[in-house]
């Protein structure tokens, strides 16, 4: 009889523990932000900066959500605790769900239309006329970086050309004269504060490039050339990254964004011309 009469009252300690950890894991959590423990890199274009903003702004509002909700649920868990009394079957407040579903809608619609400047202007807008073209070739697992030349025109690639191991990592027709001084990189070098515009493609599979610096990150899609393009205000070297799990070395997948004065670029140029 006594032990039944101590089951029948329930047992409050399991709501306790679920609601001090739920709490614990708030407070954790706003500490890590607010302390800013992993800060981003600083950016590097003025986009950058849009994008920075946008980021914020969805990160406090889903903060105040994730708060409240963690909260709510703790509060529910300690109100609601096993007294040993009989469970009641509720079949909740439709209103209310509709309520806070529209909320969430309207909510998430005005941070997707608050952000689709900082979205588009790598990708939408149109670019500089002094824009310097670049053509970005990924390919398991690496970059290739491919400069127009002095005559500022790319030449034709041809895909049965195709031969790295012999020197044609994108298949530059010899034939074309407009491909004679065009310029294949492993790395990518521009000149700061100018205008650039890169040209995305892959061989194989779906790719992908980002630098943390430029919050840039677009795919590179086989059978399509995506154009986006940035100003880097800051000179320095960053890394390129494929974010897109491209097989079992990718991991080994980056190169390196150099951010140079305009004479470094020139030399930059000039060097890799003798080279080629």
């Amino acid at each position: 009889m006594i032990r039944g009469k101590q089951r029948s009252r329930g047992s409050a300690g399991p709501a306790v523990l679920l609601a001090l950890l739920l709490t614990l894991l708030v407070l954790a959590t706003l500490y890590v932000f607010a302390a800013r423990l992993f800060p981003p890199p600083p950016p590097i274009t003025s986009i950058a900066l849009l994008v920075d903003r946008q980021y914020q702004l969805t990160l406090y509002v889903a903060g105040v959500v994730f708060v409240l909700a963690q909260l709510g649920l703790a509060f529910a868990v300690f109100r609601f605790r096993d007294r040993g009394q009989p469970a009641r079957f509720d079949r909740g407040n439709v209103a209310m769900e509709i309520l806070w579903t529209a909320v969430t809608f309207v909510v998430f619609l005005g941070l997707a239309i608050a952000g689709r400047q900082a979205w588009a202007q790598d990708r939408y807008t149109p670019f500089s006329p002094g824009a310097i073209q670049i053509e970005v070739t990924t390919t398991q697992f690496v970059y290739n970086f491919r400069y127009p030349g002095p005559d500022g025109v790319f030449g034709r690639l041809d895909p049965n050309l195709v031969n790295a191991p012999a020197g044609n990592p994108l298949g530059l027709d010899p034939n074309d004269p407009n491909g004679n001084d065009d310029i294949v990189t492993s790395t990518l070098t521009v000149p700061v504060n100018h205008p650039i515009e890169l040209l995305l493609r892959s061989q194989d599979v779906v790719h992908n490039f980002f630098v943390r610096e430029l919050r840039l990150q677009q795919d590179a899609v086989p059978g399509m050339m995506i154009p986006v393009h940035f100003t880097a205000n800051r000179i320095g070297q960053y890394e390129v990254v494929c974010t897109q799990l491209c097989g079992l070395g990718h991991n080994t997948m980056h190169s390196l964004l150099s951010v140079v004065s305009e004479s470094d670029y020139a030399n930059f140029l000039k060097h890799q011309a003798a080279g080629q």
